[in-house]
């Protein structure tokens, strides 16, 4: 099982670069881009809500739950 990060998904819907994120959630690029490319082995609430106001989306529409076969 895995959980996948649709972030680059969301971030092509809204026209929106990483470092923007990055600049308006408060965190850096560089903490951004592990979020983006699976690598984090956690996320804050506080930085889930900050992505998701910023993003106008769900922790759904980011965070995927799938089984590896």
């Amino acid at each position: 099982m895995a959980i996948l990060i649709n972030l680059d998904v969301i971030l092509a819907k809204r026209e929106m670069k990483s470092n923007e994120l990055a600049e308006k959630i408060g965190i850096t690029t560089a903490n951004l881009s592990i979020l983006k490319t699976g690598k984090a082995k956690a996320i804050r609430f506080s930085t889930l809500e900050a992505i998701c106001e910023a993003l106008d989306c769900q922790p759904g529409d980011i965070l995927e739950y799938s089984e590896e076969n």
